[in-house]
């Protein structure tokens, strides 16, 4: 019978699938730690080491996301991994200088023609909020598209 992996197995396995932050792997080890105070360590550990690094996390979200939300999303996204807004905030300035852009393709490919309708109209607005995109973004691109 195979032994249970230990708990800086666990957490190697989760970070070489993908970059997570440290709250993020703090939740899916607990159950699995004899303590909070061990698995503090072994984060400590796993940051000095360079293999988990919020920066990193807050980089492989920003560009996993920027082409089909917005800034808002993204940033409250970062806010609930408790990722500290000095480490993303350049990032996002540079996605809001494009966000324009951004909020054109992805309308673009959803629905590809101006609204027929007031309802239509909503339902394209609300598309786009709903994807993190700011109401003045969302504004030029309804309203350039009618």
């Amino acid at each position: 019978m195979r032994e249970a992996p230990s708990l800086k197995g666990r957490a190697l396995r989760h970070l070489s699938r993908r970059e997570h932050s440290r709250l993020e792997l703090r939740r899916k080890l607990l159950p699995h730690a004899e303590s909070e105070d061990q698995l503090e360590r072994l984060l400590d550990e796993l940051e000095r080491a360079g293999w988990l690094s919020n920066e990193r996390f807050a980089e492989s979200v920003v560009h996993r996301k920027a082409g089909r939300f917005g800034s808002e999303l993204i940033r409250h996204e970062l806010r609930g991994h408790a990722i500290d807004e000095a480490l993303f905030e350049d990032r996002l300035a540079t996605l809001r200088e494009t966000e324009l852009d951004r909020a054109r393709a992805l309308w673009q490919r959803r629905f590809g023609t101006a609204a027929d309708s007031p309802q239509a109209r909503a339902r394209q607005y609300r598309f786009l909020r709903a994807r993190g995109f700011a109401a003045d973004v969302v504004h030029k691109v309804i309203g350039s598209e009618s």
